[in-house]
C-alpha cells in the first residue's frame, strides 16, 4: 500500500520523482521510518525544504500511524495551540445568548451525559431549586408539557432528557416552542433539551435553539479535564477528617476511569465488546468513596470500593466474562493501599503520579493540563503496536471525511468525477470475470454422502456467481447512466460515489462476504478468491485449504466436520477440533486422512515463533503476523 502511494506522489508538483529516491537515501528513509516521531524527524536530501503540508503527504504514505500527530503540529503552528487543546463545555457562555424563547439544545454521542453538567451550572446559578427535569419516553408527553406550562409562569428551567425516545411527542413540543409569547412568559424561564441525533427531532427548534455538541473527552488528559471540571476545592475538602485518602483515591479513580474509556479505541485488544462508559458510572463511584471513607473511618474499605465499582457501576454494563476479568485487574492497580503514597507512579515512565496530599483543586488542573495530549500504551498496559493499529485507524477515518468534502466536479485540468468514475467502472469490469458455469462444476463435483466438500464447493459458486452477476449488471447500467441512456436511480447514484471515493458500494457489499478493504484492494482481494474457487474446481480438492477465500467459511468448518463423521460413523453433535501447527520445513503434498489442513489465519497482537512452537511477543511495528498451515 505505501508503495503504490509513493508512486502516486509522483504526480503531485514538488514531489515528482520521489519514490526514486528510496535507493539514494535507503539509510535515511530507514531511520525516518523507525522514529518514535517521524512527523518531527528530518526527511533526506532535498525533501527537507518542502512546505509542511507536502511532508504531510509523505508521511502519509510511510507511517500514517502518525499522520494524526502531524496535522496537530501543522495545526497548532497555523492556528493556534487552542485549536488541538481539549475544551471543557462552559454552559454559561451559552445561558448568555440565550432567551426565554431560544431552547437549550445538547446533541449527544454515545457516552456522553450533561446533566450533571447542567445540575452544576444550575447550582452556581443559584437555580438549582428551580429546575425540574423529565426523561421522554411513553406516556410522558402530558408529564412534560405541564412541567414547560408551569415553568413558563413561574420562571423556572425544565429540562428534557432524551428526546430521541418521545418521537411522538415531538410536533407536540415543536407546537409548545412555537407558541411562546416573549411578552407573557417569565424572562428566568429557560427550555433545556438533551436527544441523540434522530430524523424525528423537530427542524424548527433545531433552527431555533442554541445547539452544543456531547462528545465523550478523547485522551487520557481530556478524560482527567472533564473528571475535575464539575468539582471545586469545597468538594476535595468534603470528606471531614480523611482529605488525604479522599484526594488520593479520587485522582486514582479517575485514572482508572480514563483508562477504561479510552481502551475502547484498541478495538478487540482494548475489550472483547465496546463499552459505553458514561460520566455517570464515574460519578456514582465519586459518592461512594466519599460515604464509606466516611461510614469506614479510619479505615480505608478498599474491598467495598472495588467490588461497587468493578462488578456493580463499571462492571453492570459489561457483558464478556474476559472483559470482566480485565477491568477488576486493572481496578486492582488504581485502588489499592500504595496510591496513596505521595509521588506514586501509575505507569513505568513516570509521567502520571499521584499529586501530594496538600494539592488543591488549581494543582491538579495545572499537573493535568501539562499531560501529553497523546497516550502512550504502556499506561493501558499495551504493545505499542496497539496503538499503530489505533492510529492508523483514525488517519484512515479522518481522510474518509474528508473524502467527503471534496469537489464535485474537476478543477484545473484534472479529471471531472464522471471522467474517474467511468474509468475505474471498465477497468473493474475488463478484471473481474463472468460467473462460473454451475452445470459443468456439478458435474464434476457432483454431491455425494462420502465427500461434503463437494456441497460446500458448490454453495461457494453459487454465492459468488450472484456478487459477479450483479457487479457486471450494474457497472454496465452505471455506465450507460453516465452516457444517459438510461436514468441515473437513486442506487446507482450511490453507487457512482461510492466508484468515486474508492469504497465498496453498499449494493455489492449487502451480497458480498464481509471486507473492510477499500474498492480497489476489495476487488484484487476478489480475483485472489476466484483463483482459489477455479483451482478448486478444475483440479480437484486441494491439499491445503485458503481459509480467507471462502464467502460463507462456516460451511466449510462444518462439512470437515461432517466428512469425518461419517467416515467414522460417530454423531457430529459429539465431534470437535483439534489443532495442530504444522511447522514451516514440513512439505505438504496431500490432505490428511482425518481432518484438513488450512492457511490463512494470522494473528494481531502476537506472533507465532517458528522455533519455539509458540505465540510470542509482536515485533515492532508488525501489526499483523501469519499463522503457519494448520
Amino acid at each position: 500500500r505505501s508503495g503504490t502511494e509513493l508512486k502516486s506522489l509522483n504526480l503531485v508538483g514538488d514531489l515528482v520523482g520521489i519514490s526514486d529516491t528510496f535507493k539514494e537515501y535507503a539509510t535515511q528513509f530507514r531511520a525516518y521510518f523507525d522514529s518514535p516521531e517521524p512527523e518531527r524527524a528530518p526527511l533526506p536530501g532535498k525533501w527537507e525544504k518542502l512546505e509542511n503540508f507536502q511532508k504531510l503527504l509523505i508521511l502519509k504514505c510511510i507511517r500514517p500511524d502518525k499522520f494524526t500527530n502531524a496535522m496537530q503540529d501543522f495545526i497548532a503552528k497555523n492556528l493556534g495551540e487552542q485549536f488541538i487543546e481539549p475544551q471543557t463545555a462552559d454552559l454559561s457562555l451559552v445561558y448568555k445568548d440565550s432567551s426565554p424563547t431560544t431552547p437549550l439544545i445538547f446533541v449527544l454521542s454515545v457516552g456522553t451525559d450533561p446533566a450533571a453538567d447542567l445540575y452544576a451550572f444550575a447550582e452556581e446559578m443559584k437555580f438549582s431549586k428551580k429546575l425540574t427535569a423529565i426523561s421522554l419516553g411513553q406516556g410522558q408527553g402530558p408529564r412534560a408539557e405541564a412541567m414547560m406550562r408551569s415553568a413558563m409562569e413561574r420562571g423556572r428551567w425544565v429540562f428534557f432528557q432524551n428526546c430521541h425516545l418521545s418521537p411522538s411527542w415531538m410536533p407536540s413540543l415543536e407546537q409548545l416552542v412555537e407558541n411562546i409569547d416573549p411578552d407573557k412568559v417569565h424572562r428566568d424561564f429557560r427550555l433545556w433539551l438533551t436527544s441523540m441525533p434522530t430524523p424525528k427531532f423537530p427542524v424548527a427548534i433545531l433552527q431555533n435553539g442554541s445547539k452544543m455538541t456531547v462528545e465523550p473527552p478523547r485522551g487520557v488528559k481530556a478524560n482527567l479535564l472533564r473528571s475535575y471540571a464539575q468539582f471545586n476545592d469545597d468538594f476535595l475538602s468534603s470528606c471531614t477528617g480523611r482529605d488525604a485518602e479522599f484526594k488520593g483515591l479520587l485522582f486514582s479513580l479517575f485514572m482508572f476511569n480514563a483508562i477504561i474509556c479510552e481502551r475502547r479505541k484498541f478495538g478487540s485488544l482494548g475489550f472483547n465488546i465496546p463499552y459505553d462508559f458514561t460520566t455517570g458510572d464515574c460519578n456514582i463511584c465519586v459518592s461512594q468513596l466519599n460515604m464509606f471513607l466516611l461510614e469506614y473511618a479510619p479505615q480505608v474499605p478498599l474491598k467495598v470500593l472495588h467490588y461497587t465499582a468493578g462488578d456493580i457501576n463499571y462492571g453492570g454494563r459489561v457483558t464478556d466474562d474476559w472483559d470482566r476479568r480485565c477491568i477488576n485487574t486493572i481496578l486492582h492497580g488504581f485502588y489499592n493501599a500504595e496510591v496513596l503514597n505521595e509521588a506514586h507512579k501509575f505507569s513505568e515512565s513516570g509521567v502520571y503520579y499521584q499529586l501530594p496530599h496538600d494539592a488543591m483543586f488549581k494543582d491538579y488542573i495545572k499537573y493535568i493540563k501539562q499531560l501529553p495530549l497523546n497516550d502512550s500504551p504502556e499506561l493501558f498496559g499495551l504493545h505499542e503496536n496497539a496503538n499503530m493499529t489505533y492510529a492508523q485507524n483514525e488517519t484512515f477515518a479522518i481522510l474518509d471525511k474528508f473524502l467527503l468534502m471534496q469537489a464535485k466536479t474537476g478543477a484545473g485540468g484534472g479529471k471531472s468525477q464522471e471522467e474517474v468514475i467511468e474509468e475505474t467502472s471498465k477497468q473493474i469490469l475488463a478484471k473481474v470475470p463472468q460467473p462460473i458455469d454451475i452445470v459443468d462444476l456439478m458435474e464434476r463435483h457432483p454431491v455425494l454422502y462420502e465427500e461434503s466438500m463437494n456441497t460446500v464447493l458448490q454453495q461457494e459458486v453459487i454465492l459468488y456467481n450472484t456478487l459477479l452477476s450483479l457487479i457486471h449488471r450494474s457497472l454496465n447500467d452505471l455506465l450507460k447512466a453516465l452516457k444517459g441512456l438510461v436514468v441515473m436511480s437513486d442506487a446507482l447514484e450511490r453507487m457512482s460515489t461510492s466508484v468515486f471515493n474508492n469504497s465498496v458500494p453498499d449494493m455489492w457489499a449487502n451480497k458480498a462476504y464481509p471486507s473492510l478493504k477499500p474498492l480497489g484492494s476489495w476487488v484484487a482481494d476478489l480475483l485472489q478468491r476466484l483463483e482459489f474457487i477455479n483451482g478448486w474446481n478444475k483440479s480437484g480438492i486441494p491439499s491445503v485449504f485458503w481459509i480467507s477465500g471462502f464467502f460463507f467459511p462456516q460451511a466449510f468448518i462444518t462439512g470437515a466436520l461432517q466428512n469425518y463423521a461419517r467416515q467414522t460413523s460417530i454423531s457430529i453433535d459429539t465431534i470437535g477440533f483439534d489443532y495442530r501447527v504444522v511447522p514451516v520445513t514440513e512439505v505438504i503434498k496431500e490432505k490428511p486422512k482425518a481432518g484438513c489442513y488450512v492457511s490463512g489465519f494470522f494473528v494481531e497482537g502476537a506472533r507465532w515463533c517458528h522455533d519455539t512452537h509458540v505465540l510470542t511477543e509482536s515485533r515492532p511495528k508488525e501489526l499483523f503476523t501469519d499463522m503457519p498451515i494448520i
